[in-house]
């Protein structure tokens, strides 16, 4: 069947995308979302789970609940769309799930997330259905230039884990709003969540990022982002804290809690409004430290900016956004794209494979 007549045919996309503690699920026929579903999970109900990975049976049924409430053929499904976890460096692109990415997801030495869940339960669903199934850009997408890995130390090189998902999404739409092909844009995106990462995008590659995991960049609602090196190694052998209490002050206690107590930006923006000085402070300062590393990516890029993208759950502020829009609309135009695009992107990644205008990636051998 030729690319035109697969567009033209019905074709159905099962998207899966775990987070910690709700699953969401959505069916596209074609490029057109007919359903999304958040299916969310209580601590009840993951306790007497160990492990992230041992919760797939409690997933699968929900996800199959879900399919059978909304009276989904699962027979009329072409090919399923499962996040990609914390895998070893790869490019950007669509990737058959095989033995080897399954393998390495249940590596004690990878990072057990969520995200991680989505491999194998699209795994699981295409095996059952006798369909493909796919991961789509997952957070360890590198495509960073040489210069950009040197860090400062041989025992410490840069590494790139980011929202690559929504990142590659919103600047593809980014490119086509502003008349440009993706891979001949040069764009700086800004994911704004729970976790913030800025890139430089040159000709359809992230040449640089920052890794809001390993701590660097701006702080967010809940990572503390970059912070004094010499202050924190004296506290790790101040006796003060534990390993795992510094982990959690880097990526789950930092932030906004860490400041106000509280991961929500709307509930600091009401304290805001209420006259709470700390609170204004604190939000001017993240926005302030966005703003810094959207100009660290124009000096990546060489000052030749075509458009600055902000997308993400923050992006919803107004304030916010004019904030970080004030301070780098020197650069290039600011285009706001609010929310995530990662359930879109997922289905869209599948389908560029099914519509034969890219061939599946294979994962490893390393």
């Amino acid at each position: 069947m030729t690319s035109d007549a697969v567009k033209a045919a019905e074709v159905r996309v099962l998207v899966i995308n775990p987070g910690s503690t709700s699953t969401k699920v959505s069916v596209y026929e074609n490029d057109r979302e007919i359903f999304t579903v958040t299916a969310s999970h209580s601590a009840e109900e993951l306790k007497p789970y160990p492990s992230i990975l041992e919760q797939r049976p409690l997933r699968m049924g929900v996800i199959k609940q879900v399919l059978a409430e909304r009276g989904l053929d699962l027979s009329g499904l072409t090919a399923i769309a499962g996040r990609g976890g914390v895998l070893k460096p790869i490019e950007s692109g669509t990737y058959s799930i095989n033995q080897e990415m399954l393998d390495d997801l249940s590596s004690p030495a990878i990072h057990g997330h969520a995200s991680s869940l989505g491999t194998f339960l699209a795994y699981e669903f295409g095996r059952e259905l006798g369909i493909p199934a796919y991961i789509v850009d997952p957070v360890v997408v590198d495509e960073l230039s040489a210069v950009a890995r040197v860090s400062g130390h041989p025992d410490f090189p840069r590494g790139s884990i980011f929202h690559a998902l929504n990142h590659k999404a919103v600047a593809r739409q980014c490119a086509r709003d502003i008349g440009l092909r993706y891979e001949y844009a040069r764009l700086i995106v800004a994911h704004l969540g729970g976790g913030i990462t800025v890139g430089a995008h040159c000709n359809g590659l992230v040449v640089d990022v920052n890794n809001g995991l390993a701590g660097e960049g701006p702080f967010t609602p809940e990572r503390c982002g970059g912070l004094p090196l010499t202050d924190v190694v004296r506290a790790a052998y101040s006796g003060k804290y534990t390993l795992d209490e510094l982990l959690a002050i880097a990526n789950k206690k930092g932030g906004l809690v860490a400041y106000l107590g509280t991961n929500d930006l709307r509930e600091c923006e009401k304290r805001v409004a209420q006259g709470d000085a700390r609170a204004a402070l604190v939000v001017e300062a993240m926005a302030y430290q966005v703003a810094k590393e959207v100009g660290a990516m124009a000096a990546v890029l060489e000052g030749r900016v075509d458009a600055i993208a902000l997308s993400g759950g923050l992006a919803r502020s107004i304030k916010f956004v004019r904030d970080i829009s004030e301070r780098v609309r020197f650069i290039g135009p600011v285009r706001v794209y609010p929310g995530e695009k990662e359930m879109e992107a997922l289905a869209l990644g599948v389908l560029r494979v099914l519509y034969g205008e890219c061939e599946p990636k294979t994962y490893g051998p390393f």
